[in-house]
């Protein structure tokens, strides 16, 4: 399915670099590539396919040098695109990049679409949609672990569970109507229980794979982690010595902190966004009030709670009240300042946290922060390989559509248990055959593609 019109776009961010890239790509592309580009006597559509050639781009109107070039050639179907491929690789500064987009503009290219070039590749069968949506995973992975999972996706790990899945389904739907087809066969009622058994199991597979969504998902945007506590227990020492680096301010004076504060860090490949807040309390400051309000808000939203204790001071009804907001949330509880004299009962603070970790620390000197980094990783992971991220599910689109598709499976499975005839369980296969089909771009529809690559930056 290849297009017949050529697109453009700089392929590198924006700014100022030693390097900037132009990528073409289409059945003009090279040549483009021979209207803009001087190097040496031979054309660049006489040079052999994955050749990198030296030389100047210079617009043919004015016969201007605009800039020293690399410039190299991929022939179609071996590129990224399945298409002809040229890239002019200049200086990478604004002005020559601006100069010589124009100029391939002029010269029969347009402006490629946010993520056109990834569609493409997509469309001319390089690679399925979960493999085209795995490149922005990449381009926004903020850890190891992130990067590793989608490069996995890129690399058809998940793909190729989906994948057998299908071929699954239509082996049974093949079986079912050979019963409806052939009743004289007499194959109906032994079709009928072996379809069972094998729906049953798929089913178990797809709960295994649902079961990784949130994992994933958390791979993949970030493990929203909100610290809480009264005012003056640590919070912004935690956040500051998570960091390694003094982001918030740390003062002996109760309710320093007014507004909330957001960073990224990476503890053991898990990305974490790290929100500081004001601390809890009841107060007439009207700043305070609002930022302790703020609090509230982002609570609401965090997937992990990391509750902070004063570990040289008797628990208090403040420390109580701020207790009672964990109810029905993930959460961690921390009993900080364990560098001072003890005066909190850890049995105590364990009775009023049930089934909470409670982990003593010293924000001050580090003690206990490794136990804290390995009890998230346990939270996160629940004792899934750490090894087989590349399959895991970890976009919201995905797992829809995997829990769809395994809906019908249980219906499928309910109409067999019934004695229904076969063309009751083919209509409940066939349902979760097209769910699974969305994931990998075989059944999707087109405004479901522009949704998807809209989402990628020009020049991808």
């Amino acid at each position: 399915m290849y297009s017949e019109d050529t697109i453009a776009a700089v392929a590198t961010a924006v700014g100022e670099g030693s390097i900037g890239i132009i990528r073409l790509s289409g059945p003009s592309a090279i040549a483009i590539g021979d209207k803009l580009f001087h190097g040496g006597t031979r054309l660049v559509s006489q040079r052999q396919s994955h050749s990198v050639l030296y030389g100047h781009v210079v617009d043919p109107t004015t016969k201007v040098v605009v800039d020293e070039v690399l410039l190299l050639v991929m022939r179609q179907p071996r590129s990224y695109t399945r298409e002809d491929v040229v890239e002019i690789h200049c200086h990478g500064g604004p002005l020559p990049l601006r100069m010589i987009l124009e100029l391939t503009l002029k010269a029969g290219a347009r402006l490629a679409e946010p993520g056109e070039f990834t569609k493409r590749a997509f469309l001319n069968g390089r690679m399925d949609l979960s493999q085209a949506e795995a490149v922005i995973d990449i381009i926004r992975a903020k850890t190891d672990r992130s990067l590793q999972m989608a490069v996995g996706h890129l690399d058809g790990a998940f793909s190729n569970k989906i994948r057998a899945f299908r071929q699954e389904l239509l082996r049974l739907v093949a079986q079912l109507e050979a019963a409806i087809d052939f009743p004289e066969e007499d194959i109906e009622e032994i079709t009928t229980q072996n379809v069972a058994v094998v729906v049953a199991s798929l089913a178990g597979e797809m709960d295994k794979l649902l079961a990784t969504a949130q994992t994933g998902r958390i791979l993949r945007e970030g493990l929203k982690t909100v610290i809480i506590g009264k005012p003056n227990v640590g919070k912004s020492s935690l956040l500051n010595t998570l960091l390694g680096e003094n982001r918030a301010i740390v003062t002996a004076i109760p309710g320093t902190t007014r507004d909330i504060i957001e960073e990224y860090l990476n503890i053991g490949g898990i990305p974490l966004k790290i929100i500081d807040t004001a601390g809890i309390r009841d107060t007439s400051d009207v700043i305070e009030r609002i930022g302790v309000e703020k609090t509230r808000e982002v609570l609401a939203q965090a997937d992990l709670v990391l509750l902070l204790l004063d570990a040289s001071a008797p628990l208090s009804a403040e420390d109580k009240d701020v207790i009672g907001l964990l109810e029905g949330r993930q959460a961690i509880v921390l009993i900080n300042k364990t560098d001072l004299p003890p005066a909190i009962d850890q049995e105590e603070v364990e009775a009023a946290v049930p089934g909470k970790s409670v982990i003593r620390i010293s924000a001050v000197d580090g003690t206990g922060v490794e136990l804290l980094e390995q009890s998230i990783a346990d939270l996160v992971y629940k004792g899934q390989i750490m090894q087989g991220e590349g399959s895991f599910v970890n976009n919201v689109r995905h797992s829809r559509l995997l829990e769809q598709a395994r809906a019908s499976l249980s219906e499928a499975l309910a109409a067999a248990s019934a004695g229904l005839p076969p063309d009751c369980l083919v209509v409940d296969l066939r349902a979760a055959w097209e769910k699974l089909g969305e994931i990998n771009g075989e059944t999707v529809g087109e405004d479901i593609l522009e949704q998807i690559f809209a989402q990628f930056c020009i020049g991808k």
